[in-house]
């Protein structure tokens, strides 16, 4: 009879085998930092890997993280924000999740410390050489919560989005000052994450004031037509806007708000880049050739889409839509959706094999942390909808479209952690054990 120990290294193993032969990162010796913890026999150390870390998972903090000593902002007013980010954004899951969770609550969380920074400050943009401190403060403090390295990159955030860029009016008086401060509060003081979306009442409440701030004493504020120097200029200011609106608000409210708003934009549109379609066309142009050829060279397509990114159920419904018209347009005129079983969760990373399909919710989600399992996040796993085959009057929108039957959030019933060790060690569990055995 094995001991606990034993299955425990099983667990361990067949996650490892999983992410590998999945395409995560799986770690290495070249993988561990200069000033990791000493991970030899003789210790029990913090483990800085999830994935082979020793049971319960726990995150690796680094306490010494040092700080530039040179920002302004306020990070103990946002900690739990932080702490949150961090989780989003961990090593191993924050370049499949940075679309639709990491990014977004990256900068939710940069937009609420300056927010809340301004309370003392009174300014709701950075100069350039404080943003440059301020950034690399936050990594830091993130990446020793075990958040990716990269998360700039990843993220596509410089030090410039910290600053005021070309928003005229960045000191709280002269905001308040220009901009109905009470009409603005009230509109987006509550958020309906789903009806937000389709009625824009605080969107509409943003671009307006940054509208004002923007233009504040020139001739085109009302006027029709606004240069295009004059649309960048008002985009600069819609963050302003949602500095100052953090300000006045608790961080968790803020950070649900500005999460809210942002999953509007995102489910708007497919993330996924579309590899050429050519040999698809070539298998499935000419429906009189080979179905099973067709089918076979779809599915080889769309095993490229699953090594992407996960994305959200609204998501793969616009990614459907959008790569159905090119096939349409190259002349594939037979719904090779149906014929090939093609499913909504077929266009986001496959947790597993084939049947574990993760789609995210449509509305705002975040990864969690629990010492049992790590690190999960949510996924809708047993909702098998088809992929729709767009008519030429589809048109691929948001969840404001009243006939969209899509779930926002997954049903009881198939709510699963994504990486939950119950669902994915079925499929992989006796081979592991194998290699496992072999090893001995």
């Amino acid at each position: 009879m094995r001991g606990p120990a034993f299955w425990t290294l099983i667990l361990q193993f067949s996650l490892l085998l999983f992410f590998c032969f999945n395409g995560f990162h799986c770690g290495s010796l070249s993988d561990v930092p200069a000033n990791a913890p000493d991970i030899s026999p003789s210790v029990n150390p913090q483990p800085f890997l999830p994935l082979l870390a020793p049971s319960p998972l726990t995150p690796f903090i680094n306490n010494s993280v040092t700080l530039s000593g040179l920002c302004t902002l306020n990070f103990s007013a946002a900690e739990s924000l932080l702490s949150t980010t961090a989780t989003d954004c961990w090593a191993s899951f924050a370049p499949y999740l940075a679309n639709v969770v990491c990014c977004p609550q990256l900068d939710a969380t940069l937009v609420t410390l300056i927010g809340q920074s301004s309370k003392q400050s009174g300014m709701l943009a950075l100069n350039m050489t404080h943003s440059k401190h301020c950034l690399s403060d936050v990594e830091n403090i993130l990446e020793s919560r075990g958040a990716n390295t990269e998360l700039q990159k990843l993220c596509s955030i410089q030090p410039g989005n910290l600053t005021g860029a070309s928003c005229p009016v960045i000191d709280v008086d002269t905001f308040e000052s220009i901009v109905d401060s009470a009409r603005l509060l009230a509109a987006c003081d509550k958020v309906d994450p789903v009806n937000e979306c389709c009625d824009q009442v605080c969107q509409n409440a943003i671009s307006d004031s940054a509208r004002k701030i923007a233009l504040n004493g020139m001739s085109s504020t009302n006027g029709a037509h606004v240069l295009p120097e004059h649309l960048t200029r008002i985009d600069d200011c819609k963050n302003i806007v949602r500095r100052w609106l953090t300000s006045k608000l608790d961080p968790p409210s803020a950070n649900s708000i500005l999460r809210g708003l942002s999953n509007c934009k995102i489910n708007e549109a497919c993330p996924l880049v579309f590899p050429s379609i050519k040999n698809v066309v070539g298998k499935c142009g000419d429906m009189k050739s080979n179905e099973t050829a067709c089918c076979k060279e779809m599915e080889t397509y769309m095993s490229h889409l699953q090594e992407q990114s996960f994305i959200t159920n609204m998501q793969a419904l616009n990614c459907a839509a959008s790569l159905g018209i090119k096939l349409q347009k190259a002349n594939v005129s037979s719904n090779i959706y149906s014929l090939c079983h093609i499913n909504l969760k077929d266009f986001s990373v496959q947790v597993g094999s084939q049947e574990y399909g993760c789609l995210l919710p449509s509305l705002p989600s975040d990864a969690t942390y629990d010492r049992t399992s790590g690190v999960s996040f949510i996924c809708d796993l047993n909702d098998n909808v088809a992929a729709p085959w767009p008519s030429s009057s589809f048109k691929p929108d948001s969840s404001c479209n009243k006939t969209n039957k899509l779930p926002s959030l997954p049903k009881a019933i198939s709510g699963q952690n994504g990486f939950d060790i119950k669902n994915l060690m079925i499929s992989m569990f006796f081979s592991s054990l194998l290699l496992l055995i072999m090893l001995f």
